[in-house]
């Protein structure tokens, strides 16, 4: 990469998107989403959009991973009719 190409991606605005599973990234503001990416309401230079990605994205698993884990903490919600002292 040339230094006017580094200057260049120093210079873009970005945005930051944000996928169903709750995983953050940036994009070129100027394109269009990623299919199953949306707008996460913040935009600018690459290292403010990546510092507010630090900020917010604070448990990097995804969501259906978290969903699982409390639940399996939590234990599996009893069906109801079942007793497990029978």
């Amino acid at each position: 990469m040339s230094m006017s190409e580094r200057d260049d991606e120093d210079r873009a605005i970005y945005k930051v998107v944000v996928n169903q599973e709750e995983q953050y990234s940036i994009w070129p503001a100027d394109r269009e989403n990623a299919l199953g990416w949306n707008d996460a309401g913040k935009s600018g230079p690459k290292a403010e959009c990546l510092a507010y990605i630090e900020e917010v994205w604070t448990d990097r698993r995804p969501n259906s991973l978290r969903k699982k884990t409390e639940e399996a903490e939590g234990g599996a919600p009893e069906k109801p009719g079942f007793r497990g002292d029978m």
